[in-house]
């Protein structure tokens, strides 16, 4: 599938996440007692495919509105940006130059410093994800059909090429499973998912059987928290698939489906393990699910809640509290809450301006 196929303004967008921490303000401390430590900022960041840039936003980490601290230049049409699990780095894909960029967080504003030159990814890479270790980036690419796998170096945040892997057709988007043994990748085109085995010395990926079924255009694949389970979000059956994981190979079994909006192009799961979201691109909504404990099942939360216009990639901050959308046509991110009995979101205010058609969010904490 050709990234025209799902928006013809744009070479290649969606897919993938990489999660970031928001942590929750400590009170002051009693008579006697020691202070509390300090709490460490948090920070988002957005991909703006026509504008060549990074959004930077601070998080309030109360009530988990955004606020715009700047902008730096990135490659030529940015489609995924991940942060490491240290908050110390940020990496951005870039579909148009077919690179990395590299950049430092710093802990304190949030603003990014660029670290050295691109290093070269696949043709038109559309994903990087980090893993849980931050030793090691993927990149999916969509059409060279392959991955492509580095090495962080952890003092600089450099990447240095371990090679590539062959992937389905069309990959949009690459994971990492939270124990780091696993990685997958959900292929547009030929509508399926592979599984990869990681090498935890090298960071070196191994396939594992054959690819398995998923929807009409996956585009995006979620892990839990727990790494018992995956869901894929597919465009043009509109549609979640999903699969329980084999805990010691990594194969995938499918479960089921279930409908999602209109083009669901992102989803993501909470870091509680018990909810789901789906940003839906043609019907400009989110959509929510609970998950069943026992079998990993979706049922829906009610129904939809209004984003921007085209909205695109969504994430869940790591407290569980708060859920980010981009949005491409209306150029900015909405913001929700989250009901943690229910699920249920709840917009925060007005969305957010970003750059020019705004394609991926990750938030991470300045805790380096």
């Amino acid at each position: 599938m050709k990234v025209s196929q799902r928006n013809t303004n744009a070479l290649a967008l969606f897919a993938g996440l990489a999660v970031g921490a928001i942590l929750s303000l400590w009170g002051c401390g009693g008579g006697g007692s020691s202070p509390p430590p300090p709490v460490a900022p948090t920070f988002a960041y957005v991909a703006n495919f026509l504008s060549d840039s990074v959004s930077e936003f601070t998080v309030d980490a109360t009530t988990g509105a955004l606020s715009n601290t700047g902008t730096v230049s990135a490659g030529n049409g940015p489609s995924s940006v991940a942060a490491d699990p240290s908050g110390k780095f940020l990496y951005v894909c870039n579909a148009g130059s077919n690179d990395v960029f590299a950049f430092s967080i710093n802990a304190t504003t949030g603003a990014l410093t660029a670290i050295g030159s691109s290093v070269p990814a696949g043709t038109q890479p559309l994903s990087v994800a980090v893993d849980p270790s931050g030793k090691f980036v993927y990149v999916g690419n969509h059409n060279s059909n392959d991955v492509s796998a580095f090495t962080i170096d952890p003092g600089t945040g450099a990447l240095s090429a371990v090679g590539t892997v062959p992937a389905g057709t069309g990959p949009e988007s690459v994971t990492v499973d939270p124990s780091g043994k696993f990685a997958y990748v959900a292929n547009g085109t030929s509508n399926d998912v592979s599984t990869f085995t990681i090498n935890a010395a090298t960071g070196a990926l191994t396939a594992v059987g054959a690819a398995v079924p998923a929807g009409n255009g996956p585009v995006l694949v979620s892990v839990d928290p727990q790494g018992k389970l995956v869901y894929v979000a597919n465009f043009f059956s509109n549609d979640v698939s999903e699969f329980t994981i084999n805990t010691g190979t990594g194969a995938l079994t499918a479960i089921g489906s279930v409908p999602a909006g209109n083009g669901p192009a992102s989803v993501v799961v909470d870091p509680s393990g018990k909810f789901v979201y789906v940003a839906n691109q043609n019907s400009n909504d989110v959509s929510a699910f609970s998950i069943d404990a026992a079998t990993g099942a979706l049922t829906a939360i009610g129904p939809t809640v209004a984003a921007g216009t085209n909205p695109c990639s969504i994430t869940v901050d790591s407290s569980g509290k708060f859920v980010y959308v981009t949005n491409q046509l209306t150029n900015d991110v909405s913001a929700f809450t989250i009901n943690a009995a229910t699920g249920a979101l709840t917009a925060i205010g007005a969305s957010v301006p970003a750059g020019n058609f705004p394609v991926w969010v990750v938030t991470t904490s300045g805790n380096n």
